[in-house]
């Protein structure tokens, strides 16, 4: 199984005592966003907007391929939900300081 990284940054995976490091693959999968306003509430007087985030276009992800899984950022996993080759990182991993040092497994959105 080839596993392509479409983040910025490389990936650890740590399972059963192993890192399996997957460093970028040089193309980063992107969601457009749009904000649409859907509303507003007023408090004291001011009218604040209530808005939508809609996931756009997709740039950066490729078709899909024989025995290859694709890991992106969850807002582009959440664009295509219907694509079974791509994958976010799941269960954190944090060090004494909380700051996240790899991920226990891959998850679909």
């Amino acid at each position: 199984m080839k596993i392509v990284n479409l983040t910025p940054h490389s990936l650890n995976i740590l399972v059963d005592g192993k890192d399996i490091v997957i460093p970028p693959s040089g193309t980063v999968a992107r969601a457009a966003t749009v904000r649409k306003q859907i509303g507003s509430i007023t408090i004291d007087g001011v009218d604040i907007p209530i808005n939508k985030t809609v996931l756009g276009d997709i740039d950066g992800l490729p078709a899909p391929a024989d025995d290859t899984i694709y890991v992106v950022s969850m807002l582009v996993a959440q664009a295509v939900p219907d694509r079974d080759d791509v994958f976010i990182v799941d269960d954190a991993v944090r060090d004494d300081q909380g700051r996240i040092i790899g991920a226990k497994a891959l998850a679909h959105v």
